[in-house]
């Protein structure tokens, strides 16, 4: 449908429609006024207090070897500076928004813009397209004070768009060179997670080596909190996803209470590592969580899993209760050892024999599949039901990795559960109902607007980007940490990538990046939920946590993640 206006008037009245179109509502325009919190180290001038000269988490020959530029740094950390040091030169500086979106993006480009501009008001910032293809390609845009002020306190990362082009080759480093020099862009900062942190290691190692005069600063995003360590506390995005995400699951463990009829399995994202559903336990309080690394400490099996839901399932229909909650992290499949092993050799035969596998139907498809298997795997495979297996042998995403969000682990499990009860109701072991619905949250939390903890953090985040930038430093990370504190008591500083790396195959070859944080199982938030988990099984101890608050008591609307306050001994 157009819309159409009288001659003379068009305009006018297209102008005042759009305007009326793009109003904000009343929590978008309150939210905007709020002012995220900085560390003092922040409020004014600062000056570098430098520490000891550092080296990677493992592999520290190789990863020197090749890094001899920026192995090796210095932790730095900012302090109040009494005597100002004005910056007579204004200068300017790039941004890119890799991979997916987490809450929070659009005030780490706030911060940056408040820093460079509390230096120098001259200082320009300039955002690069749809993520790292914008740099290659040239596309880019200035970010005014004007056009940022939309986007403060906003979820998303539509403010110049993100993507997933790796950047790693010299030609993509030679070309994005080009247009930092038609710029006069002094420093990239790249804003992403542990694969796009690792590629501005990359580049600043290239960049030095050349004797480019580029200066990269990277920033941890990622919501699965699998990019985090001493220095990096947590990544930004994870407080404010798990709060939407555990939102939800309590208005279905509601309606799970009220209705007392089904089995929720609800998947939640999270494909490297279980952070997200264990934060997600501690803060709704489910009949079962299953936890990706310990199914692989365990080397528990599928059929082990299907046991442990049905256990739950049985003892709690002899209580009359035939309802539940199951919550299952994203990528469960690759860690149970018996599935891992299967995916390997489907990404074997899914390369090796391609053409033969070519326009086949999906039976067909299937029976040639499993005469390529090995026993072990073509007996696990042709167990599975039909759609998983299907979903299993879906063509591989860009880096190789089987497209884990695509398959449905959380209707693999509730179908292979209803199996097992109905084998169990005939030899006398259960005499319940089972039904189940079931769910996938992971886009619902990307965008989210930040919560205080996160608009303060990546805020903060971004600032502090601007004043590594004015130091000099390269190859460097933006650390915010002591974050259980108040936000004018964390620290501020920055680490240098290179000490968060080790090596890894990829794609048949050892290459640098960052190590992944996974669950931790003797640390403090995993111990306290397996303290819980037998209590939580047979009883219905749901908790409620209702949507983000963004005004009232600091203890409600400032809190972090129950993750964090574990890690650093707070109670919850």
């Amino acid at each position: 449908m157009s819309l159409r206006f009288p001659a003379g008037r068009r305009r006018d009245r297209g102008k005042k429609l759009f305007d009326n179109l793009m109003k904000k509502s009343a929590l978008q325009r309150v939210r905007a006024e709020y002012q995220p919190k900085l560390p003092k180290a922040l409020q004014g001038p600062v000056k570098v207090k430098v520490g000891e000269a550092t080296e990677s988490v493992a592999d520290q020959k190789e990863i020197k070897a090749l890094f001899p530029n920026t192995y090796g740094m210095p932790v730095v950390e900012f302090e109040p500076n009494s005597k100002p040091e004005r910056v007579e030169e204004p200068f300017n500086v790039g941004i890119i928004l890799s991979g997916g979106q987490a809450p929070g993006g659009h005030n780490v480009v706030s911060g940056i813009f408040d820093g460079i501009k509390s230096l120098n008001k001259e200082c320009r910032l300039y955002g690069f397209l749809m993520g790292p293809s914008g740099f290659i390609n040239h596309q880019y845009m200035e970010l005014t004070a004007g056009y940022i002020k939309e986007y403060r306190n906003t979820g998303g990362f539509d403010i110049i768009g993100s993507g997933r082009t790796k950047l790693e080759t010299p030609d993509q480093f030679d070309a994005g060179l080009k247009v930092l020099k038609e710029l006069n862009i002094k420093a990239l900062v790249i804003i992403g997670g542990d694969d796009s942190n690792t590629n501005a290691a990359v580049l600043a190692e290239y960049y030095k080596a050349n004797g480019a005069d580029i200066q990269v600063i990277g920033v941890p995003k990622t919501i699965d909190g699998d990019l985090k360590n001493e220095w990096i506390e947590t990544s930004f995005g994870f407080d404010t996803a798990c709060k939407v995400y555990s939102e939800v699951i309590g208005n279905i463990q509601r309606d799970c209470n009220s209705a007392k009829k089904y089995y929720h399995f609800i998947k939640l994202m999270g494909r490297s590592a279980s952070h997200i559903a264990l934060e997600c336990a501690l803060e709704t309080q489910p009949n079962v969580c299953l936890i990706s690394e310990e199914v692989a400490a365990k080397r528990m099996t599928l059929d082990n899993i299907v046991s442990q839901i049905c256990y739950v399932v049985a003892e709690r229909a002899k209580l009359g209760w035939n309802f539940g909650t199951v919550l299952v992290p994203e990528g469960l499949i690759e860690f149970i050892p018996s599935m891992k092993k299967l995916i390997a050799e489907l990404n074997d035969v899914l390369v090796e024999f391609a053409e033969e596998l070519e326009g086949l139907e999906e039976l067909d498809k299937l029976r040639v599949i499993h005469s390529h298997l090995t026993p072990e795997c073509g007996e696990l495979y042709k167990s599975l039901p039909k759609n998983i297996a299907l979903q299993l042998s879906l063509d591989r995403d860009s880096h190789g990795n089987v497209q884990v969000s695509l398959i449905e682990t959380e209707s693999l499990l509730s179908e292979m559960v209803a199996k097992r009860l109905e084998e169990m109701a005939e030899e006398g072991q259960y005499s319940g109902k089972f039904a189940a619905q079931h769910h996938f949250f992971g886009y619902e939390g990307r965008c989210a607007d930040p919560t205080n903890f996160d608009a303060d953090y990546t805020y903060a985040l971004g600032y502090n980007a601007a004043m590594l930038i004015n130091s000099g430093l390269t190859g460097y990370m933006s650390s915010v940490r002591n974050l259980t504190d108040k936000p004018e008591n964390w620290i501020a500083g920055g680490i240098p990538i290179t000490m968060m790396m080790n090596m890894e195959r990829r794609h048949g070859q050892m290459k640098p990046v960052i190590q992944k944080a996974l669950v931790n199982l003797n640390g403090r938030p995993y111990l306290k939920y397996a303290s819980m988990r037998e209590t939580l099984a047979l009883n219905t101890l749901y908790q409620y946590p209702g949507p983000i608050q963004y005004f009232g008591p600091a203890e409600i609307c400032d809190r972090p993640s129950m993750t964090l306050l574990l890690e650093h001994n707070k109670e919850i």
